[in-house]
């Protein structure tokens, strides 16, 4: 993989690489609305006075760099502005924002965001399974971090994968609570002497997560924030387009090594994350059409309890303690269940003869036809 570090001066977009300077004057510079999805981790403007120690009187290496230093909080808020800005203007309509702090800033951020015209989508609570203990026991053990995943405005069209993170969730809706460790072994950077390269390095899965969740094969992912890298790290291992701008020479150059040995699974369908959203139309009538269902079948649910019959024109015909109903797949499975609606390619299932499955499964025996 060839990546260049260098400094943006033509109004185009060279992905795959690390361009070092300022975020909000390179971001000021690229081509408007050509942005799927955008990752920040800002500076979180911690406040820390004086070194942190641990009860056994060594000092815990936590954030106290530079970039991490405001003089105060209408300083940050001007930053803030300054880069969500430019991260706005290169986002297509239907491109999303994530964007990643602790209580120092989340809050001011939220608010900002509102401000800007950006549309909050949701709060994602990160849970870490191995949080750093409050060492002066004055306060309760700072256990998470706070995301915030915004779409550009309140009517855009964005991407979000529901399926794929269903079924990374063993099938269960993808809650807004992750619980994911810090990163930590092997996958942490260090230097030659064995220290930390940058001290908030973000865990792969995490990233992976909202990758997943957001983007599709060949999305463009910009991290104006790039630190070492985990976000174009893991944009290459689903095959996803990457930007990274950080202005520290040595953080760049640790994340152009890290990204260069990632290896790309061999099969790129792998990665397809087309959900049944995007997948064809099939009416439930071509089921009965082509006699994988036919006139006179009995539907149920997954209990037995509400019982309907099909009919030749594709429609079901059912009758309980709630009256007579005859309509589509999802007009009677709403209708039997006295519910205002229901997705009827889920709650109806048909006797196999070899046990029961759901009516989708026919549906997908179809479209598989269709490719």
């Amino acid at each position: 993989m060839a990546m260049k570090r260098s400094s943006f001066t033509a109004p185009q977009i060279l992905p795959n690489r690390v361009m070092i300077g300022d975020c909000v004057d390179i971001m000021n510079g690229l081509p408007a609305g050509t942005v799927d999805m955008v990752f920040a981790d800002p500076p979180y403007n911690l406040q820390l006075g004086g070194d942190l120690m641990r009860p056994n009187h060594t000092r815990v290496d936590g954030v106290d760099n530079d970039w991490d230093k405001f003089t105060d909080f209408a300083e940050y808020d001007r930053f803030t502005r300054a880069w969500l800005g430019a991260a706005r203007r290169v986002m297509k309509d239907t491109g999303t924002i994530w964007v990643i702090g602790s209580y120092h800033n989340i809050f001011r951020i939220g608010t900002i965001l509102q401000d800007m015209g950006f549309w909050i989508l949701n709060d994602i609570v990160w849970r870490k399974t191995n949080p750093m203990p409050n060492f002066r026991g004055t306060r309760f053990t700072n256990a998470h971090e706070t995301i915030i995943w915004a779409a550009k405005n309140k009517d855009a069209r964005y991407t979000f994968n529901y399926d794929a993170l269903k079924a990374l969730n063993e099938d269960l809706q993808m809650r807004s609570d992750w619980l994911l460790p810090l990163c930590t072994g092997p996958e942490r950077l260090k230097d030659n002497k064995g220290a930390k390269v940058h001290p908030t390095q973000k865990p792969e899965a995490l990233l992976y997560r909202v990758l997943m969740a957001s983007t599709h094969q060949g999305d463009l992912v910009l991290d104006p924030f790039f630190g070492t890298g985990t976000t174009g790290a893991v944009a290459r291992g689903l095959d996803r387009a990457w930007l990274g701008i950080e202005r520290d020479t040595d953080y760049a150059a640790a994340a152009e090594a890290r990204i260069a040995g990632i290896t790309q699974v061999s099969d790129l369908n792998l990665l397809d994350l087309k959900n049944k959203r995007q997948a064809p139309r099939v009416p439930f009538g071509v089921l009965v059409e082509r006699g994988l269902l036919k006139p006179g079948t009995t539907l149920f649910d997954t209990r037995r309890m509400h019982l309907a019959r099909v009919r030749a024109d594709g429609t079901l015909v059912a009758t309980n303690h709630l009256g007579d109903h005859r309509g589509s797949i999802h007009q009677v499975g709403a209708a039997v269940q006295g519910l205002p609606a229901c997705n009827g390619w889920t709650f109806w299932h048909y006797d196999t003869g070899g046990g029961d499955q759901p009516i989708d499964l026919l549906r997908e025996k179809i479209r598989s036809e269709m490719h």
